[in-house]
């Protein structure tokens, strides 16, 4: 079977960042212990730190096992149903702008999907008082299907400082920027909708009915048949 360009392109995204997503969680969970943290290319502000979650973005977390549940069964229905946009898009021949915007957002969901269902079952738990996590133990993995935690690791404090006494509230106290710590999977979601936002807003807006006649005149309602000429066709 022909696979199309815009297929090719979502195939292509989603495989490069589940792959280079992956790569790169096996390897901290199984080469760092929790907490463990250096700085990319000797910067105080770029850092690789390892953390997990319970499943959402940039170290977020739904408390108990329930919400842990919930969380899991909303991404699988958020994918199926990116997966049915995308599928329409790439049959309306919509642009490569937009379909490479849903395909970042779908791998990412994706990402963190194969956390959450596979890592509770293929590694040991990661030991908070130091220590390194195990893929495939005697004893098996240390959560069930879908209970999996997320390994996050990037980390950005471009700013880290204290403020003033004199600054009002929280004067004395530190204060960082961009504290939360995520993954490649968390920015391939936000690169896909900030990018839908700043550039392809139009996707979001729907059409007069007036418009679609201008645009299409042969789309009109037959009165004495009910019927239209999109109908017959």
């Amino acid at each position: 079977m022909k696979i199309s360009t815009r297929s090719g392109i979502v195939i292509g995204v989603v495989f490069l960042v589940l792959f280079v997503d992956q790569c790169i969680k096996i390897w901290v969970k199984t080469h760092m212990e929790y907490g463990e943290e250096f700085g990319i290319l000797g910067l105080s502000w770029a850092r690789i730190h390892f953390v997990e979650n319970e499943g959402m973005a940039f170290g977020l977390s739904l408390g108990g096992n329930l919400g842990k549940l919930a969380l899991s069964v909303f991404r699988l229905i958020a994918v199926g149903f990116l997966m049915y946009i995308i599928h329409n898009l790439i049959k309306v021949k919509e642009t490569f702008g937009v379909i490479l915007s849903f395909s970042l957002i779908l791998a990412g969901a994706l990402g963190n999907i194969l956390d959450s269902a596979f890592y509770g079952l293929i590694f040991s738990n990661t030991p908070y008082h130091g220590g390194l996590a195990t893929m495939f133990p005697d004893g098996g993995g240390y959560a069930s299907f879908l209970f999996g935690k997320v390994v996050d690791m990037l980390y950005f404090p471009m700013i880290d400082t204290t403020l003033p006494s004199s600054f009002p509230i929280w004067g004395g106290e530190r204060f960082q920027f961009f504290r939360p710590v995520f993954n490649i999977s968390d920015a391939s979601i936000s690169t896909g909708v900030i990018s839908l936002l700043l550039f392809h807003r139009r996707i979001f807006k729907s059409k007069p009915s007036t418009e679609l006649h201008k645009e299409n005149p042969m789309v009109e309602n037959d009165m004495t048949t009910g019927s239209s000429v999109e109908d017959v066709k």
